[in-house]
């Protein structure tokens, strides 16, 4: 496991990443209920075990770097570094210095736009060895699947072209994975990994199988199955066990790093089993930080394995030594020589290390190949205006203030800008090739200066000169400067020298390069200055061993050298490793190319000014060229159809792997300012193609990662031959400028655009003013079109002229077809007329029609090309007879009739009244309906460019519009096709009355703790807003509104219809849930009649009443007109239209069926029918998603609902729906509980009897606090049971629903009542009432009042069996209204149910009228009456022992212990006599005998 830390004190760059170790670590996992933390020393015989996973092994690693380009605001010598874990970077004293880095080499501008390094034949390599655990078993399995995943992925790109058999072969012919048998290193994760590895692969081999050998199957269902399989292997191809640290290229200016490149080790490692993906291979890496690119090979392998490299080495290696001959200009003689110098006469590079020629030793393996000879470093050498077609030539005068005042001329009178002394500005020459393209020199006036274009500054000692500059003049300012500045332009007789540099001419130097000073800038030519020279002397080696280019991975540390033993500063060569062998590539010559450019166009570029468009140009980098295009003014979808000519390209390497292999083309597109720097807009990265006349294709231009338009273009990469001719040039359209040949350019022909310009909508404001006089410009294909002026936006938004028309020439193919941009301009004061806002229309092909298909023959347009509308239920249905309504049929019945909810509409269907449609998405998004947008399609109008790149431009209005666009003969002469555009509706203003019906809504967001909401609606149609705040519904996330808004306006001021839910809070601020916006004009304008749908049936009266203002027969007169139809024939009960007839057999009427009674005049039923076929919008209710502007993309709920829009003009509309939710009417159940038997005996008595104390509970669902009990029979001996006694439940019900309506509070601190919907059930229960214990539960019976058993006629035939009966015989309390007889209750004993005995009760519904006509008391209270409830007779027995003491002793006592009692009064008196007689005698025998 590899650490990397963030570290900033080698570069510039802030937090970036540095190899900084190593862990070596087992996890083990184990599962505890208690978790301990505890840290212990390893065992001695641990650290054996693991000793065989630290072996290391040596790692030899190559990279050559063939060109380095793209490079910006290069200011200072590049060196490039490659380092792997710490080996390699010379920033760190723990490794030995290694050739880890190239030579410094100084950028050379390309002519246009980037900078690059020009290494020309010679190129840098650099080599490094390192050690590291030997884990290629791993890494061969990883780069096998990584080689998988590629082959599979290349398959799946290519479509088009695939064949099922090739995607499966690929996949069958999977490779076996490596052993891991013989390896000691293997862990037990490895096995694991193997083993899922494994099975995974044969799994995928066997669906494979299966596909090949199997049954036929469709080629995009296999490339499914191969996606999936890339998949799974992408995520087997992750090795947890990689310690490879990963290679980094770095980017060095000086002693900062400034940008880098990571390559991960195993792409690049080489294996005789499976190299990595770009081992040995020629890449591209594109830096970090800054913009670079470089084309380096890297190999990275065993030093057992070096002689392996020698297959992927490329032109000829060679190692140098090398040292500096330094010298000095003698002050007095003028002549150059060594007396005075105060540095090494041969040093290293710096200058700081002194490094003779005799002290250099080859090390073991090479020796010295020839002499030293003089090599100058060419890179270092070239001059700032080398690359340039024109430079500026500039040059500083600096003056110091005397202690009066008086500013004279310095010492160093000209310096530059760094204040390194120059020639002054009259001794300077125009170099040879160049010519003066000003007379004289000016001072430069645009930089932070005064009048006369000097700035001032202060020299604070030990400083030479200010530090800082200021424009203004004080007192205290020591010196002053200002820059001179001339203009030369390079002399241009060939084109071919726009893209070539000249290199500097040796042929009469000694190889000498000049500074003024030690350390300074280094330059080919003596000037009056210098006086400091060196020159580069180098001694070539070659390896005793003839092993090829691997010889160079021999190459251990660095050359020996004698070291100066007074010079005590080794961190010099420690750090900075100057004395390192260099190590370069030479290739005798390279391959010629010649590179041709077709840019073509560029589409949906980003808005980089204020006026919504950019002026883009596009630079094309092609290695060290780039040129750029014309610039395009004021848009996002350029035209440059422009070829930029690379006309010597010299690529060195392979041919061939060029050609497969080509160098990528960057293309980068800039946005051309006036004012400061142009700004970027997007890069895409391009392939050249080596065949004739490439195809063009579109590229993705990116910037951050994100999509910023698209680019059209092709290159054509052509190898230049001695003997081949290039291809002629295309032809120029300006000087320079080239266009795209025939051929490569998109086939054009004539095309007609008919433009329908209705109106623009919701402008906002520009530049804090209202947009009151726009117009509009419609570009495409350069050409140009503009349309009338709306005079007062206010008054009226639509066009007077409502058509435009453009001749243009466009491409035939779908893919090269341009876009549309629409421009709104504000024509206001003073001649201005800034863009307001601007659309591009991407895709013209929606727009395209055939000429002889639009209008031709009317009468064949809707019938043929329409489907006819099928009703949601069978057209007979409508038509079904009815005599009367019932009271119950509404038009919720008619609702849920139509979305199948039987059970709430009665016996709606059965009567064959009207259903509707039902939709689950937007009118708008119906199929077949055009999204409304039939006539003209509404266009967002945006503006401006985009202040976060995360967002969409600011949508700033709308244009309502269409586009027709056919193709027109080439003769002029030949006769052009009508107009498309024609007949259009009146364009004024429109007062209409709008009826908005909103049913319901479901899936609302919570908006409250409780997890629900309390929503309520409010419209916003223009300025008009209308809310239901005060009828909010509380607690609820469906909410039923049932509401029916009415309002006005005037279309198209007011053509937004928003619909928005809010949640209401008593404290807060109403919480907005979700809002739906509809385009009342669309639905307006629509042909499908969306104004007013249709119903299926003309009814005059009733639930299905006509509610539009036209009949029938007059709307279709409408649609005749509307569409050039002929006008319908009407003959008595028949209607002929468009060649069909339709009679009354059409509408379903058969024979002995009874005509439904609300029905219109035949002839309107038809004309009905007749519309019904023509596709128009049916009578429906739509449901529109709900979404809040904080949460876009996320939907808060939907909402159902429908709305009719009626022009005022046509007359009062017919009466609106009554929508309002049903209302729960009140009802009362009079229960009269007669008597029990049977019921369970479940006490005993004292007397050992089984008894019961009965009484009788009820209560309805829902109404549970409402319980009601009758008084208790008592001592109940058989399980009878009288009591004479009356429930009396009110409730709230819906007949139509056949359900209970609730209204509860769902807590204590509840504010509102939730209403809830229960069947009406009946729940009577039997108890055993106990004094000193809780009541015993006997048994219960639960009825529905809709669907209740019939009751038995006598207890005898009362039994269990009645649970079981039939839905036929099942009865309706609502239906019979009265009901009396015997009811089984039951219970569960040991998870049996049983009889717990049987109640005689009648029940009655009676609605509030009849209670208050016939009413009754609870009980037996007064009123008693309806029927009067007698007093209960119960036997003597029937008593509360606690309250009837006498009937308890009567009744219980005596009749059972009567005798005993008896018994036992005789013996008290047989014994009290008995006492009394032996108290009594002894005292009667004395007195007798004794005579007391």
């Amino acid at each position: 496991m590899c650490f990397k830390k963030m570290l900033s004190h080698l570069s510039v760059m802030k937090y970036e990443f540095l190899y900084h170790g190593r862990v070596l670590l087992e996890v083990i996992t184990k599962l505890s209920q208690q978790v301990e933390q505890k840290v212990e020393d390893l065992h001695p015989d641990d650290l054996l075990v693991v000793e065989k996973f630290m072996r290391k092994r040596k790692f030899s690693l190559f990279a050559a770097f063939y060109s380095a380009t793209h490079l910006q605001d290069v200011d200072d010598a590049v060196q490039f570094e490659v380092s792997i874990g710490n080996y390699g970077n010379k920033f760190d004293n723990t490794c030995l210095p290694l050739a880890s880095t190239t030579q410094f080499s100084r950028a050379v501008f390309d002519g246009c736009h980037y900078y690059y390094l020009p290494w020309g034949n010679v190129k840098p390599v650099v080599v490094l060895s390192s050690e590291w655990e030997d884990i290629s078993l791993r890494i061969e399995a990883l780069n096998m699947l990584l080689s998988i995943v590629d082959r599979l992925q290349v398959q799946l790109t290519l479509k088009a072209s695939s064949d099922e058999q090739e995607v499966e072969q690929k996949v069958v012919q999977l490779e076996e994975l490596p052993v891991l048998n013989k390896w000691p290193c293997v862990t037990a994760l490895d096995k694991a990994l193997r083993n899922l590895r494994k099975i995974n692969m044969q799994q995928i081999v066997q669906a494979a199988l299966a596909l090949k050998h199997g049954p036929e199957t469709e080629l995009s269902a296999v490339l499914e199955q191969a996606e999936d399989w890339t998949q799974r292997l992408c995520h087997l191809s992750e090795e947890p066990q990689n310690s490879l640290p990963d290679i980094i290229i770095w980017m060095l200016q000086g002693d900062r790093r400034v940008a880098y490149h990571r390559i991960p080790a195993h792409q690049v490692l080489f294996s005789h089993g499976y190299c990595g993906k770009h081992c040995g291979q020629l890449q591209t890496a594109k830096l970090h930080k800054i913009p670079a690119q470089l084309r380096v090979k890297v190999w990275l392998g065993l030093t057992a394995d070096v002689k392996s490299f020698n297959q992927f080495a490329e032109g000829k290696h060679s190692v140098f030594a090398e040292t500096y001959e330094n010298q000095t200009k003698l002050a007095l003689v003028g002549n150059w020589g060594t007396t005075g110098l105060t540095y090494p006469k041969f040093s290293d590079v710096t200058g700081r290390v002194k490094l003779p020629k005799e002290c250099f030793k080859p090390p073991p393996g090479w020796s010295w190949a020839g002499d030293w000879y003089v090599s100058p470093e060419k890179t270092l050498l070239y001059d700032a205006d080398a690359g340039h077609i024109s430079f500026l030539e500039e040059v500083f005068e600096n003056q110091m203030r005397l202690p009066g005042g008086q500013w004279i001329g310095m010492s160093e009178g000209y310096t530059d800008v760094n204040g390194e002394k120059a020639v002054p500005k009259d001794e300077i020459e125009c170099p040879p090739g160049w010519v003066w393209e000003d007379i004289e020199w000016s001072e430069d006036l645009k930089r932070a200066v005064d009048d006369q274009g000097w700035e001032y500054g202060i020299t604070l000692p030990p400083d030479r000169r200010p530090k800082s500059w200021v424009p203004s003049e004080k007192m205290y300012h020591t010196n002053r400067r200002r820059r001179w500045i001339r203009l030369r332009q390079k002399k241009i007789t060939d084109p071919k020298i726009l893209n070539s540099n000249q290199r500097p001419d040796e042929s009469e130097r000694e190889g000498w390069e000049y500074a003024s000073l030690f350390g300074w800038k280094f330059h080919l030519k003596q000037r009056k200055t210098d006086s400091f020279r060196r020159r580069r002397w180098r001694y070539r080696m070659e390896p005793l061993e003839k092993t090829g280019p691997a010889a160079i991975f021999s190459l251990e540390c660095s050359l020996t050298s004698v070291t100066d033993e007074k010079n005590d500063d080794k961190s010099v060569t420690t750090t900075f490793g100057v004395n390192r062998p260099t190590i370069s590539c030479f290739f005798d010559n390279g391959t010629l190319y010649h590179l041709r450019c077709y840019l073509y166009q560029a589409r949906d570029l980003l808005a980089m000014d204020k006026d919504s468009f950019s002026d883009p140009y596009a630079i094309v980098s092609f290695l060290h060229q780039s040129q750029k295009t014309v610039t395009v003014r004021n848009t996002l979808n350029p035209t440059w159809d422009q070829t930029l000519i690379f006309y010597e390209v010299e690529i060195f390497g392979d041919h061939l792997v060029t050609e497969r292999n080509p160098p990528h083309i960057v293309v980068e597109l800039y946005d051309q300012d006036t004012y400061g720097a142009d700004e970027f807009i997007g890069r895409c990265v391009c392939k050249s193609s080596v065949v004739s006349s490439p195809r063009l294709a579109w590229y993705p231009i990116q910037k951050a990662g994100k999509p910023a338009g698209e680019l059209l273009a092709a290159f054509e990469l052509i190898r230049r031959d001695k003997d081949s001719d290039l291809p002629y040039p295309p032809p120029q359209r300006e000087p320079n400028v080239y266009m795209v040949p025939q051929g490569i350019k998109p086939v054009l022909q004539r095309t007609a655009i008919e433009i329908l310009v209705w109106g623009l909508r919701n402008l906002k404001s520009f530049q804090l003013a209202s947009v009151t006089s726009p117009s509009l410009q419609v570009e495409c294909g350069g050409c140009v079109v503009q349309s009338c002026v709306i005079r007062n936006a206010k008054k009226n938004l639509n066009f007077d002229v409502n058509t435009l028309f453009i001749d243009v020439r466009l491409p035939k193919e779908e893919l090269y077809m341009p876009p549309l941009v629409i421009k709104v301009i504000d024509n206001r004061q003073f001649g201005r007329k800034p863009v307001v806002g601007q659309c591009t229309v991407h895709s013209l092909n929606e727009f395209c029609c055939h000429i002889y298909g639009i209008f031709p023959s009317t009468e064949a347009i809707i019938c043929t090309d329409l489907p006819c509308f099928k009703c949601f239920f069978p057209f007979s249905c409508f038509l079904a007879l009815c005599l009367q309504q019932d009271e119950f049929m509404d038009w919720w019945s008619k609702f849920y009739a139509s979305t199948g909810e039987r059970n709430k509409c009665g016996s709606y269907l059965e009567k064959g009244f009207d259903t509707l449609q039902v939709y689950d998405r937007e009118l708008e998004k119906v199929e077949g309906f055009e999204q409304l947008a039939d006539f003209c399609q509404t266009f967002k109008l945006h503006r401006g460019r985009v202040q976060n790149e995360s967002e969409d431009p600011s949508v700033v209005g709308e244009f309502k519009g269409s586009f027709k666009i056919y193709p027109l003969p080439d003769d002029p002469s030949m006769p052009v096709p009508p107009r498309q555009f024609r007949k259009l509706p009146p364009n004024g203003i429109e007062e209409c009355l709008v009826r908005v019906y909103i049913i319901q809504a479901y899936g609302l967001q919570p908006k409250d703790a409780n997890g629900k909401c309390d929503p309520y609606v409010k419209i916003t149609l223009g300025k008009k807003s209308v809310d239901d705040h005060d009828n909010y519904i509380p607690c609820t996330l469906d909410p039923v509104f049932g509401k029916m808004f009415e309002l006005t306006c005037s279309l198209p001021l007011e053509k937004d219809l928003k619909i928005t839910l809010y949640d209401y809070d008593m404290v807060t601020k109403d919480e907005k849930i979700g809002e739906t916006v509809i385009d009342l004009e669309n639905r307006f304008l629509s042909c499908h009649g969306a104004r007013c749908s249709l119903p299926q049936s003309y009814c005059l009266s009733g639930v299905n009443q006509w509610r539009d203002q036209l009949k029938p027969s007059q709307l279709l007169h409408r649609l005749c007109e509307k569409q050039n139809y002929k006008l319908p024939v009407y003959k008595q009960d028949r209607i002929y239209f468009r060649g069909q007839e339709y009679t009354v057999a059409d509408l379903g009427q058969y024979e002995g069926k009874p005509l439904n009674a609300h029905l219109g005049p035949v002839m309107e039923r038809l004309a009905l029918l007749v519309l019904k076929r023509q596709y128009l919008v049916p009578e429906h209710v739509e449901t529109r998603p709900l979404y809040s502007p904080l949460q876009p993309d996320i939907e808060q709920g939907r909402m159902q609902m429908w709305v009719d829009i009626f022009p005022k003009s046509l007359g009062p509309p017919g009466p609106p729906f009554n929508i309002t939710p049903r209302k729960a009417k009140k009802f009362f159940l009079r229960c009269v509980i007669w008597n029990t038997r049977d019921v369970i005996l479940d006490d005993v008595s004292v007397t050992g009897e089984k008894m019961s104390d009965i009484y009788v509970k009820g209560w309805m669902h829902g109404h549970e606090e409402n319980k009601q009990k009758t008084d208790v029979h008592y001592r109940s001996l058989g399980g009878e049971g009288n009591f004479n006694w009356r429930f009396f439940f009110p409730f709230h019900y819906l007949p139509a629903e056949q359900l209970c309506t609730i209204d509860k509070k769902e807590h204590f601190w509840s504010l509102d009542k939730v209403e809830t919907k229960l069947p009406p059930k009946l729940t009577i229960q039997i108890w055993d009432n106990d004094k000193f214990s809780f009541d015993d539960f006997l048994g219960s019976l639960e009825m529905d009042l809709n669907h209740m058993l019939s009751p038995a006629k006598s207890p005898e035939k009362c039994g269990l069996e009645m649970l079981s009966q039939s839905q036929d015989k099942l009865v309706s309390l609502f239906e019979q209204k009265t009901v009396k007889g015997w009811w089984p209750c039951m219970c569960d004993r040991e998870n049996e149910k049983i009889l717990a005995g049987k109640v005689e009760m009648s029940l009655e519904i009676v609605s509030e009228q009849e209670q208050d006509e016939r009413p009754a008391g609870l009980g037996r209270d007064e009123p008693n009456m309806n029927p009067h409830l007698g007093a209960d007779r119960r036997p003597e027995t029937s008593f509360l022992w606690f309250s009837s003491p006498y009937k308890t002793f009567k009744f219980i006592v005596w009749r059972r212990f009567k005798w005993l009692i008896l018994g036992f009064f005789v013996l008290f008196f047989i014994f009290l006599f008995l006492g009394v007689f032996l108290y009594a005698f002894p005292v009667s025998i004395c007195v007798d005998v004794c005579g007391w």
